[in-house]
């Protein structure tokens, strides 16, 4: 019989690390580029809000492994968490678009640390077997500050003051004692990034990477979009948030249980059937908001939760084939690339749908989305060969 996953030594200081840090992320993806609308900006500047905080997130990503192996877990994390918390300050002191995307790119760095480390901490706290789980666990961490926060944010900001929203998202430097903790329960061993040596060359480790990313990018670029320009684009404060609700609560529900039907039937059968709901569901939320001043709210509700199981599940099931598709001794590498896709695809949906939605509309914006994520159907339904690593020699916790 299985033991609880918490019984796992550093799985409680990972989820308060985990729930502190993307508290202060989720609060302002969609209120900062609100900020920069506030100041002046149209939808191309407020989605280069947070497709600046997400370059940098993903030039950092690339650096975290090495910065791992040169400072270790305990100062790499607690710089992470500074740098993603104490920025957020500031963005009181302006709401012009300049000093807005300054603000961004810093925090961008302390998201990449946090993104990196959350996933890599999960694949070395615990046995093969129940890797599914606690990346369900983590999963489930990720996704609650985007529940509650996604939706709130907005309101809280445009209701109680901006300045409110600001202080919630340095909440990752209350994470930093977890993520000392969290430090301790790691192994020791270096992290690598491939360098061609005994596993092999480079592109060796990196190409079957490709796969769980292309698909983990599509879902992203259609999430990226919908959180960051739904209290734009929808007809009634009421309705967005309600929509951004919907859309974290299943989410959440599909990062938490994915993991469970990953471990007892496998990752590979669930991919297309996402993928292709993805683009369903992006092209749902185009029809529902083709009229500008009457978005259609059982459409756009529906949609919010098809795209919203999409978003939590992909994301969980791309993550356990990136492990899968790499030894142990690239878990790090994988992490990196995994969130690179992550944040990347968040980064070009908040970009490109700004800037076409600018020339003309959301509901085209994220027609184009959808056809995206149709396109790479192709990619989720091949099914490549199995590769055989070195044996894991952890053990479950009895």
């Amino acid at each position: 019989m299985r033991s609880s996953i918490w019984r796992e030594p550093g799985m409680r200081p990972l989820t308060v690390m985990t729930l502190t840090g993307f508290s202060g992320y989720a609060a302002l993806l969609p209120v900062a580029p609100l900020w920069a609308v506030h100041g002046g900006a149209g939808a191309g500047g407020a989605g280069l809000v947070n497709g600046v905080l997400l370059l940098f997130t993903v030039l950092t990503q690339f650096l975290v492994p090495s910065a791992l192996r040169r400072f270790g877990w305990a100062t790499t994390l607690s710089v992470g968490l500074a740098m993603l918390g104490v920025p957020a300050l500031l963005y009181g002191l302006s709401d012009a678009l300049g000093p807005i995307l300054v603000v961004s790119a810093l925090r961008g760095v302390g998201f990449g640390v946090l993104t990196v480390t959350g996933s890599a901490a999960v694949a070395a706290l615990v046995a093969p077997e129940r890797r599914g789980e606690a990346i369900g666990v983590y999963g489930l961490a990720v996704a609650l500050p985007n529940l509650f926060l996604l939706a709130a944010a907005p309101w809280v900001a445009e209701n109680l003051g901006f300045w409110v929203v600001f202080v919630v998202s340095a909440l990752p430097v209350a994470g930093i004692p977890a993520a000392r903790r969290l430090a301790a329960a790691l192994p020791d061993d270096p992290p690598e990034l491939p360098t061609g040596t005994v596993e092999g060359p480079r592109a060796a480790v990196y190409l079957p990477l490709l796969r769980p990313t292309l698909l983990l990018l599509s879902v992203t670029l259609a999430g990226g979009a919908a959180i960051t320009f739904v209290p734009q684009m929808v007809s009634g404060d009421a309705l967005a948030a309600t929509g951004l609700f919907v859309m974290g609560l299943v989410a959440a529900l599909g990062r938490w249980r994915a993991g469970l039907l990953a471990d007892r039937f496998g990752s590979q059968r669930f991919l297309w059937p996402l993928v292709l709901v993805t683009g369903v569901s992006t092209a749902l939320v185009g029809w529902s908001v083709r009229d500008p001043d009457a978005t259609g709210a059982t459409t756009f509700l529906v949609a919010a939760g098809l795209l919203g199981l999409a978003y939590g599940a992909l994301q969980n099931l791309t993550l356990i084939v990136a492990f899968g598709s790499v030894s142990r001794r690239h878990h790090n590498a994988a992490s990196a690339v995994w969130n690179v896709g992550f944040d990347a695809g968040t980064a070009m949906g908040s970009v490109a749908v700004g800037i076409i939605a600018e020339q003309t509309s959301f509901s085209t914006a994220f027609l184009v989305v959808a056809a995206v994520a149709v396109a790479v159907l192709p990619v989720a339904a091949y099914r490549p060969r199995p590769v055989a690593h070195p044996p894991d020699h952890r053990k479950a916790t009895p």
